[in-house]
């Protein structure tokens, strides 16, 4: 038994500490800002190396560098969303949608009524289309809500990072997923993702035919490429990126 006391295995630990925040609400009322950033991960099968969680996992990481780096209210992640072209192996689960839409909506609400009044959402599955919506509705309503990072901000610290696999390939546990992972939870990643490299990169039936289609692994792209280091390097120029953004919801405030 860890001193944390979480459970662990012959894969080590069960659950990952420093994924919820330790705020008091007496924390929150010092800091006094109206600017809140909320994690939205996934709950879906990445290969036999990573965990279900990973793409929570990743969106955290990002998250509390942000929160290291800036004046914001870090919130709780939402830990289950659209992952249902991953439905064909165990362990995935997934919600609607409309669902989704409707949790961060209520999110962004109830934050309002305590006043925070801006929201930052954090994205780390593709998979949540639904995320675009959000954002483009509240923004029409006059609401003050931003999605991160965008694909220039992925491709910014792809490039800081010397990330060798193009955004097509590395398309699921493949270099960027491994290498945050191995900075952020080590323990986390299980033997064999030096040798599961795999690519896919005409994937146009995927909405209609799912991940199944176009890997038995459940990997499309390159993790043997990983490395903590570049985890790191990932992390550091996505909390840079996120500057313009915290300028931009201040600025409408």
């Amino acid at each position: 038994m860890s001193g944390s006391g979480a459970r662990e295995d012959d894969y080590g630990p069960a659950a990952a500490p420093g994924v919820l925040p330790a705020d008091t609400t007496e924390d929150v009322r010092a800091r006094g800002t109206r600017v809140a950033v909320l994690p939205v991960g996934s709950f879906e099968q990445h290969g036999p190396y990573l965990p279900l969680a990973t793409d929570t996992l990743v969106a955290c990481a990002v998250a509390r560098e942000i929160a290291a780096a800036y004046p914001v209210h870090l919130l709780p992640p939402v830990t289950v969303s659209c992952s249902h072209e991953h439905a064909s192996w165990p362990g995935t689960v997934s919600i609607s949608a409309v669902t989704l839409h409707a949790v961060v909506s209520d999110i962004a609400a109830s934050l309002h009524r305590s006043g925070v009044t801006a929201l930052v959402v954090v994205n780390g599955h593709g998979g949540n289309y639904v995320l675009g919506n959000v954002v483009q509705e509240a923004s029409a309503r006059g609401e003050r809500m931003a999605l991160f990072p965008a694909a220039e901000d992925w491709e910014t610290a792809r490039e800081r990072a010397g990330v060798v696999t193009s955004p097509l390939t590395d398309m699921h546990a493949g270099e960027i997923e491994t290498s945050i992972l191995l900075h952020a939870h080590p323990a986390f990643v299980r033997p064999g993702h030096e040798s599961a490299d795999f690519t896919a990169d005409d994937r146009r039936h995927l909405l209609t035919l799912g991940m199944s289609a176009y890997t038995e692994s459940g990997v499309i792209g390159r993790p043997s490429l990983g490395s903590a280091d570049k985890g790191r390097k990932l992390l550091a120029s996505l909390a840079e990126s996120f500057g313009p953004y915290l300028e931009l919801l201040a600025a409408a405030q």
